[in-house]
């Protein structure tokens, strides 16, 4: 059975991983298969991502629409950070059902938690198994928010590779670096130096294992946040609002900040006024109805609301106090705009131009149509 590791980078945006950050993986990509940007899955946020690398499918398909959820029929809401959300089948399954050994690695808990069915290892660095990592001769994982854990992550990849070599392993870092520091910076430098090294490792320990360097997500800088509730209810609209980014790692995005929102009518009367509002707010790029996203982005129809809304590149939909507020700390993802990911390939399973989204990783190696 081929040996396959996918790589996701938190985060990043083709900016960040360059020939110059990243010299080993570009010469790696460029002798044995190739190096080009795909584009994710919208919105562009983590689990959504995940989900679509994960699956080979649509957002459709998966039924995973956001890092939090709203039910209009019950009033439940909450962070996605549990099995049962994902509905459709992962490579780790699929691998695990073929009598393949796979891992899942990843810093960020939620990850394991939303996609861990199917993964015979499983490490989390925000809850890392004590047996896991004297196996593998870890130290105790360093804070999620700090350069360190993103090399941490990798090392463990590296380390089970060594020891268990699996025929899956999928491992993903965290975006905090991305999320403060712009391209250039010698904090971001600094983690795509790490992952960098760790990969010519294990490509030279196991040369012919299958290896895709992607991200879930890009990152932009945020100039001016809208509390859209506050708006909406301003103008006389009684709605829901629900940005698809909120999660817990409140350290990214205090403001829970992100390109994207859905927008629940309470009263179905507003409809054509709401739309009318909302089309003419300065920062508004697209105003859809839930049916036209769902055709749009192949989004279920049913989690996202009434309608979906996308903001120009330098603005962002949060919960700040004040309706609008102008910044110069904001760094997010959740929009068009960092729907743009990188996609390196070391002895891939189709050519270069056969990859034209991160999903056709999994859907490739599993033989779904694309």
């Amino acid at each position: 059975m081929k040996k396959v590791m996918i790589l996701v980078i938190d985060g990043c945006a083709p900016e960040y991983l360059t020939e110059k950050t990243a010299p080993n993986i570009f010469r790696l990509a460029g002798e044995r298969g190739f190096f080009k940007t795909v584009q994710g899955a919208m919105p562009s946020v983590t689990n959504v991502n995940h989900a679509f690398i994960l699956s080979g499918r649509w957002p459709a398909e998966t039924k995973v629409v956001g890092n939090y959820f709203y039910d209009r029929a019950t009033g439940k809401e909450g962070f996605i950070e549990e099995r049962g959300f994902m509905k459709a089948e992962t490579i780790l399954q699929h691998v695990r059902k073929q009598g393949g050994k796979t891992a899942l690695f990843t810093v960020k808990g939620k990850v394991l938690g939303v996609y861990g069915d199917g993964a015979d290892i499983g490490i989390s660095a925000q809850a890392p198994e004590a047996a896991l990592l004297s196996r593998y001769g870890l130290e105790a994982p360093p804070a999620i928010d700090s350069v360190e854990a993103s090399e941490w992550i990798v090392k463990a990849a590296y380390r089970c590779i060594e020891t268990d070599s699996p025929e899956l392993l999928y491992c993903t870092t965290n975006d905090y670096i991305f999320h403060h520091f712009a391209p250039g910076a010698e904090e971001a430098r600094a983690q795509i130096r790490a992952i960098d090294a760790y990969i010519e490792k294990i490509a030279e320990r196991e040369p012919e294992r299958q290896i895709y360097i992607t991200a879930d997500h890009g990152m932009n800088k945020k100039t001016r946040i809208v509390n859209f509730q506050t708006a909406a209810g301003r103008a006389g609209f009684d709605v829901y609002c629900l940005t698809p980014l909120k999660d817990r790692y409140v350290e990214n995005h205090i403001y829970q900040e992100g390109g994207m929102l859905y927008v629940f009518l309470k009263d179905p009367s507003q409809a054509e006024a709401f739309r009318d509002f909302a089309a003419a707010q300065p920062y508004m790029e697209q105003v859809l109805t839930a049916g036209e996203a769902a055709v749009r982005y192949h989004l279920p129809e049913g989690p996202i609301g009434d309608y979906v809304l996308l903001t120009e590149k330098d603005s962002a939909f949060g919960e700040c106090s004040e309706e609008i507020l102008y910044t110069e700390e904001s760094r997010t993802h959740g929009s068009l705009y960092e729907r743009e990911v990188p996609l390196l390939a070391i002895n891939p399973e189709r050519g270069k131009e056969e990859y034209a989204y991160s999903k056709d990783i999994a859907a490739h190696l599993m033989g779904i149509s694309c």
